[in-house]
């Protein structure tokens, strides 16, 4: 990782860590309104504090954001993939365009396991794009054979 440097996000961070998050979803769906937003900030205001459920690393250069990621723990009935029950959601890993291919998305997701250990989670989840595809492979994860379904309500 070049002149970077990993830490958990702090409250101060709320107004960076919106337009990192709004960058994530404009590229996905240019269409997307800002009723969300509220949401967001309220969610962003009550997680960063909160080491136990959620980590929300981010990369700093100077005063600046140019990278996120974001685990949180899923509390699901123990089963013979999952012994506790505790899993981590990985979640949302970006980085600004200009600040891409210097390890920060590595950097980042080693961060959000090392905090997963620490919450004695079992396991760490994610949904992959193709082009986010080999960082996670690099780092040990696998492709699951169950396909990730959702329904809207």
């Amino acid at each position: 990782m070049s002149d970077g440097r990993v830490r958990a996000a702090r409250a101060d961070d709320i107004a960076q860590l919106l337009a990192l998050w709004e960058l994530l979803y404009n590229e996905v769906d240019p269409t997307s309104t800002t009723t969300w937003k509220a949401y967001a900030r309220e969610w962003f205001a009550r997680s960063v504090e909160d080491n136990f459920s959620t980590r929300i690393a981010v990369v700093v250069i100077g005063a600046k954001l140019v990278a996120t990621a974001i685990g949180t723990i899923e509390i699901g009935v123990p089963n013979p993939h999952c012994h506790t029950g505790r899993a981590v959601r990985l979640a949302n890993v970006v980085t600004l365009a200009e600040h891409r291919g210097n390890g920060y998305a590595t950097t980042l997701v080693a961060h959000v396991i090392a905090w997963a250990r620490t919450v004695q989670a079992d396991r760490v989840d994610l949904s992959a794009t193709p082009g986010g595809q080999r960082i996670y492979e690099h780092l040990g994860f696998i492709v699951a054979s169950a396909p990730r379904m959702k329904l809207a309500l």
